[in-house]
């Protein structure tokens, strides 16, 4: 990162993005310490069977592919020897990853002398609550990573560029878009050689995952992008374009992001006629877009962070259009009096927001709480040999520590092919009960009409009762053992 900085004085710069990072990182560290949500904690168990000398492995004795995200994996597994606690790591990576990834939009908006959009980025984009939010995940390494390729391409660093390219696809695998962008962009603007020491930095990094996932799983491709796919094709479900006006609709309700939307929108229209170097940047938003809309795979937010860099930037642009020609019709407004119209116009009305906005999260803190609760009483209550057969297997199945039978499919692909157009995860829940027989089940009262009439009612006993009451959750969880 540092080595992007050498605009005036170096070091001072270093030294100043340092401590904006550290800064940032902490102060979110410190607010989203106790938050949490259900799929990073697929990946979490992952790291911890990594740890424990298992593999690279959910359950134990199966060899599926069930998290996409194996640097993230890697990472938290190298971390975690140190300090056991993954979900703390995980979230800690997430907030030094939020804040490294301010710091390369910054560099790259000084790269494309665009200093607004420097300065919306060190502002907007970690208190961006559609980001923040994704704490925990990989998803702000994956943006972050994104950004330094970008960042470090710019500069013409194409090593440098190809290494944090190639960590990308590592961190997920539609990380592919961003070499495949860039060497486009390369080979139709650049009259020069191939650069082999990009390529081969490239290639030695992404070739051994794929080498190993293909001989341990028996494909490079995550299992969990079917699953995702078959969700997509469920009555109930939404797709990823749809679902974009679904995750974006609540702050469209908003007037302060009413506002940055104008904001973007002139931004668009901007970078179109003034800011033409950003496009390329802007592209592999659109290619980003149009690849999750092809795959047909159902909405889940994290899906849509990686608009809030665009977003950002976009805004930037916007304003940077409006005091461009206010600086033509008054040429007398100095630098500082600009500076200061660009807070008002923009920094002042959304700041406040965003914070506001990023704490509301108490329905993924009490989740937490009683998944948490649920699956450390499974772990001291349930022999080791015992399997939990639930819909969401995170956070129960990382604290259970037991065998997991997931009626989503996450774990089990072949449940997720029960999932079609007019079936339910009931249907899905049920198929897996006569599958694979869990000894127990975990299930939300009254969400699971078919499984508990045709099933737990003849062969299962109710054992105990989570009241959701008791953690701040809409409803109770039900433990069943079953014969």
């Amino acid at each position: 990162m540092t080595s992007f900085l050498h605009f005036g004085n170096r070091y001072k710069l270093q030294i100043m993005a340092l401590v904006y990072v550290l800064a940032v990182a902490t102060l979110i560290f410190v607010l989203f310490s106790g938050y949490g949500y259900d799929d990073p904690y697929i990946t979490y168990r992952y790291a911890s069977n990594l740890i424990s000398g298992e593999g690279f492995i959910y359950n134990l004795g199966e060899r599926i592919q069930s998290t996409t995200t194996p640097l993230f994996t890697l990472l938290l597994a190298a971390a975690g020897t140190l300090w056991r606690d993954i979900p703390v790591v995980a979230n800690l990576v997430g907030a030094l990853s939020i804040a490294a990834g301010a710091i390369f939009l910054w560099d790259l908006a000084r790269t494309w002398v665009t200093p607004l959009v420097g300065w919306a980025a060190l502002l907007l984009y970690p208190t961006f609550p559609l980001l923040l939010v994704t704490i925990g995940s990989e998803t702000p390494l994956y943006i972050a990573l994104i950004l330094g390729s970008f960042a470090s391409y710019t500069r013409r660093r194409y090593t440098w560029s190809a290494g944090l390219a190639a960590l990308t696809v590592l961190t997920r695998p539609d990380g592919w878009l961003v070499p495949l962008i860039l060497g486009l962009h390369y080979l139709i603007t650049e009259r020069r050689p191939v650069p082999w020491p990009a390529v081969i930095t490239f290639a030695g990094l992404v070739l051994p995952w794929y080498i190993f996932s293909s001989l341990f799983f028996g494909s490079p491709i995550p299992a969990t992008l079917a699953v995702k796919q078959q969700q997509g094709s469920m009555a109930i479900s939404q797709r990823f374009a749809q679902g974009l006006l679904t995750t974006f609709r609540p702050y469209a309700e908003r007037w302060d992001y009413r506002i940055e939307a104008f904001y973007a929108l002139l931004g668009l229209f901007w970078a179109g006629l003034r800011a033409r170097r950003w496009l390329l940047f802007l592209s592999w938003g659109g290619v980003y877009f149009a690849a999750f809309a092809l795959l047909g795979v159902s909405r889940y937010y994290w899906y849509y962070a990686p608009f809030v860099p665009l977003i950002v930037v976009l805004a930037g642009l916007g304003v940077t259009a409006l005091v461009s020609l206010l600086q033509r019709r008054f040429p007398y407004l100095s630098a500082p009096v600009l500076s200061m119209l660009f807070f008002i116009l923009l920094i002042i009305p959304l700041l406040p927001g965003q914070f506001q906005a990023a704490s509301r999260i108490p329905v993924q803190i009490s989740r937490l709480k009683i998944y948490s609760a649920l699956g450390k009483w499974l772990d001291a209550n349930l022999p080791p040999e015992a399997s939990v057969g639930t819909l969401e297997v995170g956070i129960i199945g990382y604290y259970s520590h037991r065998t997991m039978v997931d009626f989503a499919g996450l774990i089990q692909p072949e449940v997720a092919r029960q999932l079609r157009e007019n079936t339910t995860y009931d249907d899905a829940a049920l198929w897996a009960a006569q599958k694979y027989r869990p000894d127990t089940f975990v299930l939300q009262e009254g969400l699971f009409p078919k499984l508990e009439t045709a099933y737990i009612a003849h062969n299962c006993q109710l054992i105990t009762t989570f009241e959701g009451q008791t953690y701040g959750y809409q409803s109770n969880l039900m433990v069943y053992s079953c014969q």
